[in-house]
């Protein structure tokens, strides 16, 4: 299929439409590996439900 490329705006031919071959591999050296750490704070789980009435039964 021939469109023409949605960054450099040159026709290229692929089988899906995006970046044309030069501007992914632009992509690819710019932004390969580029990870960063993110601050996760611990799992608290919600104290909105009741705890079961069976097991608080007192006989």
């Amino acid at each position: 299929m021939e469109f023409s490329c949605p960054r450099c705006q040159t026709t290229t031919v692929d089988d899906f439409y995006g970046p044309c071959a030069t501007c992914r591999t632009d992509l690819v050296s710019k932004y390969a590996g580029l990870g960063r750490d993110v601050a996760v704070a611990e799992y608290e789980p919600k104290m909105n439900v009741t705890p079961n009435a069976v097991a608080l039964k007192d006989d």
